[in-house]
């Protein structure tokens, strides 16, 4: 069911980079890609290096040429403009090419002129969801790659991969996410008014992922069709009220600060584990897969404490001090 939440990370990376650069003024590109890159390509490198077994299997099931290609555009976070590449060597990590995409264009999208009014970024939010679902439902009708059935997670063809795994068909969550941001700075949402939003949004989700998912097109869901309740969701979740302190349990911000990490290890470590059959050497296969989740998920605090954080400073630093260098030289040449 994890489709189901595809357009909650876009969203959510839009609103986020909103809540917190949109009070800084003009941001300088290169500073801004720097970061990002300092916080994401460290765990990203690991992740690479954990899943070479995975690589090794891509040279057994694709021609020659397609390996060469996703053993290039893998590294470089570029997988995601090839559809049929998307998924090679690290299978979830597509949405990460997506979203180094979308970091291009952020710091020019923030100097456009918000509104500030609360009901017209509402519409706004509304208003980009809809666009973003033109497509899947032009697909659904169309049915471009002439499938025998309607799409599912299963599906082959251009144009679902497409939908699925490029950037373009993810601009308008991205949007959404960055007017939410606005909107959150906007809107003097209270603490009743903010528990309203939470707990609308999870029943909601809970309702849909539980009833509705499976009757859904499958192809609408994982392009965004949930993006309002995720937004309720977030709101609900934006500032104080005591829904958002049950996510302020110490075990719960510890794992969630490492949900990075988590995300971009889970499955091709989830696979590893029983690829080499670890719980049955181990004799813990009685309490399989529940051993095998506590696993991954300490392996991803891990690399939140000894790989990601350690290297987004080591990086930032070194930047701080090309950038200073920069300023001095120009200082001096003038």
């Amino acid at each position: 069911m994890g489709y189901v939440f595809v357009s909650f990370f876009f969203l959510i990376s839009g609103y986020i980079l909103a809540y917190n650069y949109a009070d800084r003024g003009t941001i300088n590109p290169a500073d801004f890609w720097m970061a990002r890159i300092s916080r994401l390509y460290p765990v990203y490198l690991l992740t690479m290096i954990i899943s070479i077994p995975m690589l090794l299997t891509e040279w057994q099931v694709r021609s020659h040429t397609d390996f060469w290609e996703g053993a290039i555009a893998t590294p470089l976070l570029i997988q995601g403009f090839f559809p049929n590449l998307a998924t090679f060597w690290m299978t979830v990590t597509w949405t990460l090419s997506c979203e180094v995409a979308l970091y291009i264009l952020f710091p020019w999208l923030m100097r456009l002129k918000w509104p500030t009014k609360t009901s017209t970024l509402i519409a706004m939010v509304l208003g980009l969801w809809a666009v973003g679902m033109v497509p899947h439902i032009t697909y659904i009708f169309l049915n471009p790659d002439h499938l025998p059935h309607m799409a599912d997670r299963y599906s082959g063809g251009f144009w679902v991969q497409f939908l699925k795994y490029t950037p373009l068909p993810y601009l308008c969550t991205f949007l959404a996410g960055l007017t939410l941001g606005r909107l959150q700075g906007a809107w003097n949402l209270q603490v009743r008014g903010r528990m309203i939003a939470g707990i609308a949004g999870f029943t909601a989700m809970w309702f849909v992922t539980y009833h509705l998912a499976d009757k859904l097109p499958y192809i609408m869901i994982h392009g965004g069709l949930l993006t309002p309740i995720f937004a309720l969701i977030i709101l609900g979740l934006s500032g104080p009220s005591p829904l958002a302190s049950i996510f302020a349990i110490r075990p719960l911000v510890a794992v969630g600060t490492s949900t990075y990490c988590l995300y971009l290890l889970h499955f091709n470590v989830f696979m590893l584990i029983h690829n080499y059959h670890l719980p049955e050497k181990l004799h813990v296969q009685s309490i399989d897969p529940w051993i095998s989740y506590v696993a991954v998920v300490l392996l991803a605090m891990g690399a939140r404490r000894f790989v990601e954080h350690p290297m987004q400073l080591v990086i930032k630093n070194w930047w701080k001090r090309y950038r200073d260098g920069q300023k001095e030289a120009a200082r001096l040449a003038a």
